[in-house]
């Protein structure tokens, strides 16, 4: 799976998670989305460790910087399963 693939199915994860539509680059970033807060970032992140069958570790995902890092986050996150 390559970052392209995986920000296509984070897309469809956005898609049900906010209700105003976002368009997913790999430099998108939370302060890109107004809907974006700390409560749909909890009920995104379950979503995505659902999604993808990956558990992340505290505080690893803040460290992502946009959607392309956090895409490749998700990418090592499935070739350590």
């Amino acid at each position: 799976m390559n970052q392209a693939e995986v920000i296509a199915k984070l897309q469809t994860i956005f898609d049900t998670v906010f209700l105003e539509p976002v368009v997913l680059t790999p430099e998108v970033s939370a302060k890109d989305v107004p809907e974006w807060d700390s409560l749909t970032h909890i009920s995104l992140m379950v979503a995505v460790e659902k999604a993808f069958g990956v558990r992340f570790r505290v505080g690893e995902v803040e460290n992502a910087k946009n959607v392309g890092e956090f895409a490749d986050l998700i990418i090592k996150r499935k070739s350590e399963a």
